[in-house]
């Protein structure tokens, strides 16, 4: 196996060389069509005049920078990568398109619907497959996917008891905070300690619960899944349906739009060292030299790396609490296969502790099947036989011919997986952490409101919000 570094991201690749790595992540095609954004940068220099500063070219980033631009504001994008979407990465794998980072829309996240339609980006829904691997007494079993459907429906049902009632306006979170203060503390594995259920039926829940906590439900706080939950409609289906949705392109292709609409410049590898303010101006530096000036910055990173940049003056009590704690999960590995030969679309999903905690089917090429997995972190991904050996716990026999895995935890500019509050977070962080630090304003789905974390639903809603902010105090 060779490990390559990309975009600080752990990558493994059995078989790409440098080189080639860095034309499967498109890394060409990417700064083509970002070439009018891209080509405002020279002009980006220390004594260039601008009106805003965004740190980060994620989803939040990018609609920042978009709203800025639309009120006439000269925005400048700071990337510290050497690509355009932060934990969002579309690039290529077996010659498809694919996404190694965050990969579908859900029907219901009413914004980033808007912003497909807006930008005229197709979608397509994928199948769920034909049938499907569950937890058994021992091992995996087969299992026809209505049954699965169903008997998660009840457990999830269970699971989410009385999270109607605690998030009753499920987009306003703090609509019943006399409610949460019963839930808040609970981590999802709390949650599961106080069912009664089958010990067959608690492999099934905390297999779901774990992939979604990175690997342990005792990380992740109750309410940050209840409220996905809900904002799903209240039913497993509705939950299961926030992946189901995937853009023709590729996740990034919407963000490619945005930024060149957003007419700001977009400068990468520019990973910020300090954010100071002073004299009622903001002053952004950059690693190994070069600093720029406006009268507001926006910092649209993972809240796990705003340790990592030095403030001044120092974040306040709940940025602090939300960096010093995490709000990324501790724990999340991507991985595409390859599997040789025709292979039936099975889904499946393992308890908590294996090395492969979901196992998504995508299309069958002449090849083999792809499929997307979650790997937990007992996995070596550095071992291929290990990963084939985790692959065959749900398709026994099955010969793994190719494979990428991409551990977001590993890399120094997300610092952790998709977001997810911990317990606690909740009422000890909202709603101060959406508050500028004077002339500093924070985005990012971490610390959205609604679909927050593992959305870009999350991160276009902070990034509307934090877009009105930063207007007002640049002026």
């Amino acid at each position: 196996m060779n490990a390559h570094d990309s975009g600080s991201v752990k990558v493994t690749d059995r078989r790409l060389g440098r080189r080639s790595l860095l034309k499967a992540v498109g890394a060409t095609s990417l700064a083509a069509s970002l070439s009018p954004v891209l080509a405002g940068t020279a002009r980006a220099t220390e004594e260039t005049r601008l009106d805003a500063i965004v740190i980060g070219a994620g989803y939040a980033g990018g609609t920042v920078a978009r709203e800025l631009g639309a009120k006439g504001l000269r925005t400048l994008v700071l990337e510290a990568r050497d690509r355009i979407g932060g934990r969002i990465w579309t690039g290529s794998f077996a010659g498809q398109t694919v996404d190694f980072g965050g990969g579908w829309l859900g029907p219901q996240q009413e914004l980033a619907q808007k912003e497909v339609a807006r930008y005229g980006i197709k979608t397509f829904y994928e199948t769920p497959g034909d049938r499907a691997m569950m937890p058994g007494e021992t091992g995996l079993v087969g299992t026809d996917l209505s049954t699965v459907s169903s008997r998660l429906s009840g457990l999830f049902k269970e699971l989410f008891k009385n999270s109607e009632s605690y998030f009753e306006h499920p987009a306003d979170p703090l609509f019943r905070k006399d409610l949460l203060a019963a839930v808040d503390p609970l981590s999802l594995e709390d949650r599961l300690r106080q069912l009664s259920v089958s010990p067959v039926d608690l492999k099934w829940l905390n297999g779901g619960s774990a992939v979604y906590a990175g690997g342990s439900s005792s990380w992740a706080g109750l309410t940050s899944m209840a409220q996905w939950y809900q904002l799903a409609g209240g039913t497993y289906e509705g939950f299961e349906s926030t992946m189901g949705i995937k853009p023709v392109g590729g996740m990034t292709a919407l963000l490619t739009a945005m930024l060149a609409d957003s007419k700001a410049m977009v400068k990468l590898n520019s990973p910020v060292s300090s954010v100071t303010e002073a004299n009622g101006k903001v002053t952004v530096q950059v690693q190994g030299g070069g600093a720029y000036t406006a009268p507001v910055a926006v910092v649209a990173t993972p809240a796990n790396v705003w340790k990592s940049i030095t403030f001044n003056p120092g974040l306040p009590k709940a940025h602090t609490q939300a960096t010093t704690q995490g709000m990324g999960v501790p724990h999340a590995t991507k991985i595409w296969v390859l599997v040789k030969g025709k292979v039936d679309a099975v889904y499946g999903q393992a308890p908590e502790g294996s090395p492969i905690l979901m196992l998504v089917p995508q299309q069958q090429l002449p090849e083999g099947r792809l499929f997307v997995a979650f790997g937990g972190p007992s996995l070596d991904t550095n071992d291929k036989a290990k990963v084939q050996t985790a692959v065959q716990a749900f398709l026994p026999g099955a010969e793994v011919s190719d494979y990428r895995a991409t551990a977001w935890h590993e890399d120094k500019y997300a610092m952790g997986g998709w977001g997810m509050r911990r317990p606690n977070q909740l009422l000890q962080l909202f709603p101060q952490i959406e508050q500028p630090h004077g002339r500093i304003v924070f985005a990012g789905a971490d610390i959205a409101k609604g679909w927050h974390g593992a959305f870009i639903e999350g991160a276009i809603e902070s990034g509307l919000r934090a877009a009105q902010q930063a207007a007002t105090l640049a002026g």
